[in-house]
């Protein structure tokens, strides 16, 4: 997985919410400030919170934003004491799984150099999803996975496994196994859960003798572009970026989602509705995740359905 990722080293963990929800309090201490994206994932939060660092938020993905916080903080130093940060962690995602697009790691990366601080990436969505060899956010934006320090993904979307994985630099790593308490307390991954990652990135990397890897990632990419068109032509409402593979359509209104879904299920179409309290009381969706093995008529026929009953509770906004 390092050599993959381009780092030093790596480790990995049974869970992929206890990935960052344990890797997180390990790495800031007291006198640290974590500055986090305000639609960082739920395991993100709760790592922030399980520390005992300074906690403050800026808008989602809005780099201006973010570099107020970060010199205002630069400036204001800590509470009371007005000393200076012993580490500033900026925390963010490279895709956003609710709002299906893609952070600005380019932009980030400079500000990070620019006030040294440190930047830790969840890439669970973006992994195996994004860039030419799937590499995540880094190979999209051209970013190198250096200038990262700390590296965080799943096994439980590009790898259709469990668990997840830390990559940085190796004394990171020595320093996390030793530290983290997933990986004093929790139980290893299964051998069957290792194997199917093992074999998963070996696809991936195409070091199973064969290109069916570098197909799949471009073969996702096609469909999502397709399926995300498709949507805004029929007068859909859709969130995120174009590769985005995560495609939310949003239904607003509370009653719309179990009407959507019912709808949905009355045509053998398995979705997934996102209501409160995962997103705000009037921000509800429906969030569609391609995978490169849908086929085109697989995707044609969904999209037909979903026009139906896009037309029968009134969601086409866009019209």
């Amino acid at each position: 997985m390092a050599e993959y990722l381009g780092k030093e080293s790596c480790m990995i963990f049974s869970m992929g919410f206890a990935t960052n929800s344990t890797t997180v309090p390990a790495l800031a201490s007291k006198g640290d400030l974590i500055i986090s994206d305000s639609l960082n994932h739920a395991s993100t939060v709760i790592g922030c919170r399980s520390s005992v660092a300074k906690i403050k938020v800026f808008q989602h993905n809005d780099i201006a934003d973010l570099e107020r916080v970060i010199r205002e903080s630069i400036i204001e130093g800590q509470p009371k004491t007005h000393r200076p940060w012993k580490k500033i962690i900026i925390v963010v995602e490279g895709l956003y799984s609710m709002e299906g697009n893609i952070s600005k790691i380019a932009d980030i990366v400079k500000l990070k150099k620019k006030y040294k601080c440190y930047l830790y990436i969840d890439e669970a969505h973006s992994i195996g999803a994004l860039g030419t060899y799937g590499r995540g956010v880094c190979e999209h934006w051209g970013v190198d996975p250096k200038d990262v320090d700390i590296l965080m993904g799943t096994f439980t979307k590009s790898f259709a496994g469990v668990g997840g994985y830390i990559a940085s630099d190796k004394h990171v790593i020595d320093y996390l196994r030793r530290k983290s308490f997933a990986q004093v307390y929790e139980s290893s991954m299964s051998p069957g859960s290792v194997r199917q990652a093992f074999e998963s990135l070996k696809i991936i990397m195409g070091k199973d003798g064969t290109d069916l890897g570098r197909k799949k990632i471009l073969a996702l990419k096609e469909n999502s572009r397709f399926f995300r068109r498709r949507l805004k032509d029929l007068g859909f409402q859709v969130f995120g970026d174009d590769d985005s593979p995560i495609i939310p359509v949003m239904l607003y209104h509370p009653v719309k989602i179990p009407a959507f879904f019912r709808e949905s299920l009355k045509r053998n179409l398995a979705v997934v509705v996102v209501c409160f309290p995962a997103t705000p009381l009037t921000m509800g969706r429906v969030r569609f995740c391609i995978s490169a093995s849908h086929s085109r008529e697989n995707l044609e026929w969904a999209l037909k359905e979903i026009d139906e009953i896009g037309s029968k509770i009134c969601i086409k906004y866009d019209r």
